[in-house]
């Protein structure tokens, strides 16, 4: 099987966020997601019907997750889980250099 890195190549992401499905089976998905500079729009909440991990690999990122009065400062290596039906958004990723992230999904109705 070939082999692949997280880091190379690292798509350019200062235009718009990249979304890069690494693994997909029934249930589960793993993503890369590059940011540089992005945020979620004003009033707008992700609202998942299912959980999501991620993985700051690089760069850094701030979430907000409802009903947490406090936003979240998440810097390499740091990691949490986002249940499912629990709001969250991006309040801020780093300018200076892409923020990498894993998200893995579970018990998303994902075809294999």
């Amino acid at each position: 099987m070939p082999t692949a890195n997280l880091f190379q190549p690292l798509p350019d992401a200062r235009h718009g966020e990249r979304f890069d499905d690494l693994l997909r089976r029934p249930g589960c998905r793993v993503e890369r997601i590059v940011s540089h500079g992005q945020s979620s729009p004003p009033d707008f909440w992700y609202d998942q019907d299912w959980d999501e991990w991620v993985l700051l690999l690089s760069g850094s990122a701030v979430l907000r997750l409802e009903p947490q009065a406090d936003a979240i400062r998440l810097a390499p290596g740091d990691h949490l889980l986002i249940p499912r039906g629990m709001r969250h958004r991006v309040e801020a990723t780093a300018t200076e250099e892409p923020t990498v992230w894993l998200a893995v999904h579970c018990g998303e109705a994902v075809a294999p």
